[in-house]
């Protein structure tokens, strides 16, 4: 066990059977045919059963955004330079990006972490700096984290869950910035899956069949180098993942542990939530799955999973943009349950 990490050890919290009973007896009483709200009513009832409330609630949601950079970016893995990541936490923080804008929709609170931009960029107003260092290792060449490094990310999500549960959090979502993450997301995800990259790897931000080619070389160098035979999750976690690949999966781990219902979103993320099911398999009771991304390796990841993701919209930005448009549907589906008049509230008959 990597020093700091202890308590992976623990164990998820089970879901409340009983409270996810109840709620499916509302819902059969509820002024419709039974069934006729199709997967509203399933979700209802998961909630339930994750917050232990026969009447649960998609309300106050938490946004988890973690940034970094990423060594194999020298590769030539993406269209955009390692720049524009910074840029971008800046562009989040001062409400530019999708994902800001959707948060301020929604009301939702949304935290950002910069675990280790390339560059320092010292104080941002809105974004809390638990570097690591000046971005993960080049996978194709070398391990993308310490130990130390490894700890600290875990522990990063770890703590920010932590604050969201604090502050009264009842659905968690986990969100990623970092130019060239798709590759150690995939080059994980093929390492957990023993798939080959061609499997996994795709155009994140827009590289044309030239540039995915070269890519799927880098993950294949990438998992001669690191991903051995016997090899367990974490090491391959440490080997191949990002700063903020590590720190969802401490996100993930720790929600499922102190029982904060998760909302998934797009392949980075749920590359992340791969490895913590690998790591704790009672993980997947606490996640539910808000899109298939336009990224074809995220339906690889899903599969794996048994997801059956809310939406698909085309959707490949990432920053947890895909989580954040499902939340509507959350709340629709609470609201109907809390709501509706039962059959004898109404006088109807149930025929």
């Amino acid at each position: 066990m990597i020093a700091g990490l202890a308590w992976l050890n623990e164990p998820c919290l089970p879901v409340d059977r009983t409270a996810a009973a109840a709620a499916r007896r509302r819902q059969d009483q509820l002024t419709k045919p039974r069934g006729s709200l199709g997967r509203l009513e399933e979700l209802a009832i998961r909630l339930a059963g994750l917050q232990g409330k026969a009447m649960p609630a998609a309300d106050p949601v938490q946004i988890l955004l973690f940034a970094a950079d990423h060594g194999v970016a020298a590769e030539g893995v993406s269209v955009f330079p390692q720049s524009v990541t910074n840029q971008m936490v800046h562009n989040i923080a001062r409400g530019g990006a999708a994902i800001s804008v959707l948060a301020t929709a929604l009301g939702a609170r949304l935290e950002i972490i910069d675990l280790g931009m390339v560059a320092d960029p010292g104080p941002i107003e809105g974004v809390r700096s638990e570097r690591l260092g000046p971005g993960s290792g080049n996978i194709a060449r070398e391990p993308a984290m310490t130990s130390e490094q490894q700890a600290g990310a875990m522990n990063s999500g770890r703590a920010a869950v932590e604050r969201a549960i604090d502050g009264g959090a009842r659905l968690l979502i986990g969100g990623e910035m970092g130019i060239a993450n798709t590759t150690p997301a995939a080059a994980l995800a093929c390492a957990l899956l023993e798939r080959p990259p061609a499997d996994l790897v795709g155009p994140g931000t827009g590289l044309d069949a030239a540039g995915i080619a070269h890519k799927t070389e880098v993950v294949a160098t990438a998992l001669a180098l690191h991903a051995t035979p016997g090899s367990t999750p974490m090491e391959l976690l440490g080997r191949l993942g990002g700063f903020e690949i590590a720190a969802l999966t401490g996100a993930y781990l720790t929600a499922a542990q102190r029982g904060l219902p998760l909302l998934v979103d797009g392949f980075i993320a749920s590359a992340a939530a791969l490895a913590a099911v690998r790591i704790q398999p009672d993980v997947r009771d606490w996640l539910l799955f808000a899109h298939s991304s336009a990224e074809p390796g995220h339906r690889v990841i899903l599969e794996a999973l048994d997801a059956d993701p809310l939406l698909q919209l085309g959707m490949r930005l990432g920053e947890a943009s895909g989580a954040a448009a499902a939340v509507p549907l959350l709340r629709l589906a609470c609201a109907l349950h809390q709501n509706m008049a039962t059959f004898a509230e109404a006088g109807v008959s149930e025929g």
